[in-house]
């Protein structure tokens, strides 16, 4: 997979939420819904520095697929279907040279499962809304969301979750000249651009109960409305706004996070089988230290420091 094009403007590894992993974050969506799926994985399709990780990766024991299960469906398919991002750099990008290629941080995962379940990282991406993830979950549409996808509660009513792999935060992007935010305080009077279907849509009121807050559907329409003067800031996961400032001099992250959103892997309802079989998966790659291969080939690009320490799988209300 060709590298991530992004400017290395390294960021500081934030020690209240990523050093201790105790980002992807309710989970912030950044892509548009759609019903078209996309092909990702493949021979090819390694980012910079992973072929070995990919080579090494561990594959399942047939007997922990048995007949009839979840996982022996998706054997049979020959494919793992996958609600991913195209439009988060960092974590799930798709090059616009190459279409089939989609790169970093939950895509690479997604693709480590893949060989898990497979042997090979055959996966079909299907890119969703916020709103939509549980019912891709629940249609059978997908098999696994790999999105930025906060544990809640609430969620674990509606779906299974596998993790948490990762614990990220909300944070505060502003435009590079802006010098009147630097705090969550700050907010209160401005106008605030949030996430539709997002932790920030909530958070913001509560810390800041006199912003005026404005939802976008996608990621890339919030990061365009901040630099556009259409709002004054944009509350959004810490992972999302480090790609985005990364890649944009136009705007800088104003505050640090002021949150903990733990991201799990959404899986269908009432399949504890699957689920037990993507934790038993999780466990695995961290204590072989290929998800820290992978994290350090993606978000470790932009943030100061060694590779996080995976939070404890099971270790927040939902998982």
């Amino acid at each position: 997979m060709s590298d991530i094009r992004l400017p290395r403007r390294r960021f500081p590894l934030i020690t209240a939420v990523l050093a201790t992993a105790s980002v992807a974050v309710a989970g912030c969506g950044s892509s548009e819904s759609s019903s078209d799926a996309v092909p990702g994985g493949g021979g090819d399709t390694a980012a910079a520095g992973l072929d070995a990780v990919y080579e090494n990766a561990p594959v399942a024991d047939d007997s922990a697929i048995p007949s009839g299960s979840t996982m022996a469906e998706i054997q049979e398919r020959g494919v793992l279907r996958v609600a991913a991002a195209l439009d988060a750099p960092l974590l799930s990008q798709q090059d616009p040279s190459n279409p089939e290629d989609v790169e970093g941080f939950d895509i690479d995962l997604a693709k480590m499962l893949a060989i898990y379940l497979l042997g090979e990282p055959n996966i079909e991406i299907v890119p969703p809304a916020s709103e939509t993830r549980e019912a891709l979950l629940q249609n059978g549409t997908v098999d696994a969301v790999f999105n930025t996808y906060t544990i809640t509660e609430e969620r674990a009513e509606q779906i299974d979750f596998a993790g948490p792999y990762f614990t990220s935060g909300l944070a505060v992007a502003t435009r590079a000249d802006n010098e009147d935010i630097d705090s969550v305080e700050d907010l209160n009077g401005k106008d605030v651009i949030v996430g539709a279907n997002t932790p920030a849509v909530t958070a913001v009121p509560e810390v800041a109960p006199d912003a005026e807050v404005t939802s976008f559907a996608t990621d890339p329409q919030a990061v365009q409305a901040l630099v556009q003067g259409r709002g004054d800031a944009y509350v959004q996961d810490y992972t999302l706004l480090l790609a985005a400032a990364a890649n944009n001099p136009d705007i800088k992250i104003a505050v640090q996070p002021f949150t903990e959103e733990p991201y799990g892997i959404g899986l269908p309802p009432e399949d504890a089988e699957y689920q037990a079989f993507v934790n038993d998966w999780l466990e695995q790659i961290q204590e072989d230290g290929s998800w820290a291969e992978i994290w350090e080939a993606t978000l470790g690009t932009v943030v100061e420091g060694d590779a996080p320490t995976p939070p404890e799988i099971g270790s927040v209300p939902g998982s």
